[in-house]
């Protein structure tokens, strides 16, 4: 996979009023256009997904819910995770490297994780949801940029949208970079998530769940070149591709 290239996204310094907020109640709190950031790894995952040509993915905020999708026919494949783990009866994890692997090309997706999909879920109001990640943060600030909202909330999830994580406040600190006219090196970003504690446990053999592609891929920022939009459904939310 070779990562998305940019050049031309510009912004004029401060040309959205954005605020970061953090965890399940920042979420709650969020007002204007809102991106929820999971980088490790709900939205890494789906965004993987999303590239491998699966059709649209329905955001849930409980594995019964995914489940139930499937069981009715709106779903043809569960994604996602409990404690880190595959819940039972679900066909992935909520692995990007998993997803690199897998046949979805057409398919529709529901993905239930313990902080991105539920934090989607929280969301109030009517205004526009995008779940992001490092791999598409910079198409995800272009599209916000050409949208030209009011204002944007980032809202960084978190482990279990409960503790703060270093990798979901840093995308938020890039995104709010973007969007306010000022570019991050990449590098530098890199450097920081791949040194914290979340980061450290992939490839550990006490913790199969997290295989080391997992973090790999959700390292390379701007891979892909869309941004993944969150529409309401009646009572779901569905992420699609957006260019």
């Amino acid at each position: 996979m070779k990562p998305y290239s940019l050049d031309g996204l510009k912004a004029s310094r401060h040309a959205v009023d954005t605020y970061i907020e953090s965890l399940l109640d920042g979420a709650m709190r969020s007002r204007g256009t809102t991106i929820v950031i999971d980088v490790f790894r709900a939205f890494t995952t789906a965004a993987v997904a999303l590239s491998r040509g699966a059709r649209e993915i329905i955001l849930t905020a409980e594995p019964e819910e995914a489940l139930a999708l499937r069981g009715d026919g709106i779903a043809d494949l569960c994604m996602g995770e409990v404690g880190g783990i595959r819940p039972p009866g679900f066909d992935f994890g909520n692995s990007p490297y998993e997803l690199t692997q897998a046949d979805v090309r057409g398919k529709v997706l529901a993905q239930s994780t313990r902080s991105g999909t539920v934090g989607v879920c929280a969301v109030p109001g009517e205004g526009r949801i995008c779940a992001a990640s490092l791999v598409v943060a910079r198409a995800t600030a272009s599209r916000i940029l050409q949208q030209r909202p009011a204002e944007v909330t980032l809202v960084a999830m978190g482990r279990s949208g409960r503790v703060r994580a270093d990798e979901d406040e840093v995308c938020a600190m890039y995104l709010r970079n973007l969007l306010e006219g000022r570019d991050t090196e990449q590098d530098a970003i890199r450097a920081l998530i791949g040194a914290s504690a979340e980061a450290v446990q992939y490839g550990d053999s006490a913790l199969p769940h997290l295989h080391p592609g997992d973090r790999e891929i959700a390292l390379q920022v701007a891979l892909f070149d869309f941004a993944i939009a969150g529409a309401r459904e009646g009572s779901q939310v569905v992420a699609r591709m957006e260019r």
